[in-house]
């Protein structure tokens, strides 16, 4: 599809908010060697610098597996692992150095970059890289030696504080070093996430061959640590593990946000961070609040949230009966056994669309994006439902719609059992967004 010039002035402006949100936070951007070899990954460089330009400190952690198997396959050495982890004597070691530092080179090339015609022409980007990892050896497991093979004993906090502060990306490779003047060859998964956790970055963004993390075929775009970790229980989760494993690890640590993306899409990072929906997977920090789907218990508690604002008018009056005929499209927020939000998804599935209806959070805990949340899981089950499109009716609350993406519509957009029933008395308007 090609963009019109009011097209990309509009996507330019609805980026506004994000750009404004992320400047001066903390990424921490982890790909293993795979996204090397990928056709995309001068663009993907390319976009880490814009994030860069827009003020955002950016820490780079690469992987170097494939090089290294490539490089000890030309010097005719045997890889070996156990249990997934590689066994790293002297003469891999070498091929660990060889791999890391070449690739450390590429990266830096490509980050310098200036061309006149390329989208990175007057960056000046400076790159640091160095014995920033403090290393320690994994030792002896079960009677194996692992040698040269170790793990991130701690990161040089106040050494990455600094070059960011200068305006450097910071550049890691997989590689520790030890106050004896070892070198360790470390997993690039262990050295993204205990940068992340060490400087308490503001997101942890993994690169992925997948688009993100599917349940069954299913993209999960949004999800919470408790969720995935059951969905892990039901192996129900497909993904590559090495990202799975740094984001639940970075989320358990106290990382608010970690990010799944391909880095085999041409702008997969740009437009998770800078468009509404994204494009990968989003892990976040359980809530301490309940978000679930509403049971017949939950009638009571929804009918004393709406009641307000049935009064005041906002609402359409529903009786007891309707409710809890209705109940099962309805998701609630709770919190110490008290309902505070609440949403439905009334389905037309000949017509492919979706109506959301009774938005209401009590008034007590407006804010902290409760609708938000509710509106993303209501826009899931849509999606999950096949639907192309959702849709509102309201008669004060159109601004909130069109901030989450709605665009208003006439009467005549509406399934045709719908329009059969419009309330000209109330003179709602309509607002629909394509999923």
């Amino acid at each position: 599809m090609t963009l019109t010039h009011e097209d990309s002035i509009r996507l330019f402006r609805n980026s506004t908010p994000y750009i404004n949100a992320h400047r001066g936070k903390t990424f921490v951007i982890m790909f293993g060697g795979e996204a090397v070899e990928s056709d995309n990954f001068e663009r993907l460089i390319q976009d880490i610098a814009l994030l860069h330009s827009l003020g955002i400190r950016i820490i780079i952690v690469h992987g170097a597996r494939p090089q290294i198997d490539e490089r000890l396959a030309l010097r005719d050495i045997k890889g070996q692992f156990v249990d997934g982890l590689r066994i790293t004597n002297k003469p891999t070691l070498e091929c660990v150095k060889d791999a890391a530092g070449s690739l450390r080179s590429q990266i830096e090339a490509l980050l310098t970059l200036g061309l006149p015609n390329s989208p990175m022409h007057g960056a000046r980007i400076r790159v640091c890289s160095g014995n920033l990892v403090i290393a320690k050896p994994l030792g002896v497991r079960n009677g194996i030696d692992f040698e040269h093979t170790g793990s991130v004993r701690r990161i040089d906090i106040e050494g990455i504080q600094d070059q960011l502060e200068d305006g450097s990306i910071v550049l890691l490779s997989p590689m520790g070093y030890s106050p004896t003047g070892e070198v360790f060859n470390l997993s690039h998964e262990d050295v993204a996430t205990q940068a992340a956790i060490a400087l308490s970055a503001d997101k942890i963004i993994t690169m992925s061959n997948l688009d993100g993390i599917y349940r069954n075929d299913d993209l999960i775009r949004t999800m919470q640590l408790d969720h995935i970790q059951t969905l892990i229980s039901e192996n129900a989760i497909s993904a590559e593990s090495t990202c799975l494993s740094a984001m639940i690890d970075s989320v358990q640590a106290g990382i608010d946000r970690a990010h799944c993306v391909s880095y085999h899409q041409d702008g997969a990072l740009l437009k998770e961070l800078f468009t509404r929906d994204g494009c990968g997977s989003l892990l976040m920090q359980t809530h301490y609040e309940q978000l679930r789907s509403a049971t017949i218990d939950d009638v009571g508690g929804i009918m004393k949230l709406i009641k307000p604002l049935e009064e005041s008018g906002v609402l359409l009056p529903r009786s007891r009966d309707k409710l809890e005929n209705d109940i099962d499209q309805y998701v609630v927020i709770e919190r110490d056994g008290m309902i505070i939000a609440c949403a439905a998804l009334f389905i037309f599935a000949n017509d492919h669309m979706g109506e959301i209806a009774c938005v209401a959070t009590h008034r007590d805990y407006r804010g902290k994006s409760r609708g938000e949340r509710l509106l993303e899981n209501l826009k899931d089950k849509a999606i999950a439902n096949k639907l192309k499109k959702i849709f509102v009716l309201t008669t004060v609350t159109s601004h909130w719609f069109l901030e989450q993406g709605f665009e208003e519509q006439s009467i005549q957009d509406l399934p045709e059992s719908k329009k059969d029933m419009y309330n000209f008395t109330r003179n709602s308007k309509v607002f629909m967004l394509a999923i």
